[in-house]
């Protein structure tokens, strides 16, 4: 489940900037359920398919912080690119989390193009990055986790998830108490208190 990948990440992510996409920054059962600091925060809304090249600039302008972007697989089809772009630049801070579930969620269920045939794992090694990660088994993950965040990334870490599908329309769904915008300004407060 969502919540569940999302509450051990939470568990390991240290002071890390944690940028979520789509079904992982839902607020009924993604990050938001359960962070413990928003200003570290930013949920990526209305841009699908941009949060690992929004992460990829923060982990570029902060160097020295780690970057969680929680993709989903849906979103991440729709920017594949972004994988190449990624190795090119080879931030050693970013941690790409997959959560692949074969569909569109948010939007009803859909399954995305290609849905079973797709292996992320070998297109983020196709891609360059150095290393990457495929889990199916819970278990296997919390095992994993720590390890794999004491390594130098970038690396991508696929999540095969059982799919939470929204079915309630969209007018009616609860939203995110923290916009885009408002998720940044906090987070450009926090990091630069951190520098005085």
């Amino acid at each position: 489940k969502n919540v569940d990948a999302c509450r051990l990440i939470e568990q390991h992510r240290g002071d890390a900037m944690v940028i979520s996409t789509m079904g992982a920054g839902n607020p009924r059962f993604g990050w938001p359920t359960v962070t413990h600091d928003e200003t570290r925060d930013i949920p990526i809304g209305g841009a699908m398919g941009k949060a690992s090249s929004f992460a990829l600039g923060l982990a570029l302008a902060q160097p020295e912080k780690k970057c969680i972007v929680l993709d989903g697989d849906g979103s991440l089809v729709m920017n594949l690119g972004s994988l190449t772009t990624i190795s090119e630049v080879a931030p050693s801070n970013l941690y790409h989390f997959v959560f692949e579930n074969g569909c569109y969620a948010v939007t009803g269920g859909q399954p995305i193009p290609a849905e079973g045939k797709l292996n992320f794992k070998d297109m983020a090694l196709g891609a360059g990055y150095p290393s990457a990660y495929d889990f199916e088994d819970f278990e296997e993950f919390a095992t994993n986790i720590g390890r794999i965040l004491g390594e130098n990334g970038p690396i991508l870490i696929n999540l095969r998830i059982t799919p939470e599908i929204e079915n309630i329309p969209m007018g009616l769904r609860e939203r995110p108490q923290r916009n885009t915008k408002v998720a940044i300004q906090e987070a450009v407060r926090a990091l630069k208190a951190e520098v005085a």
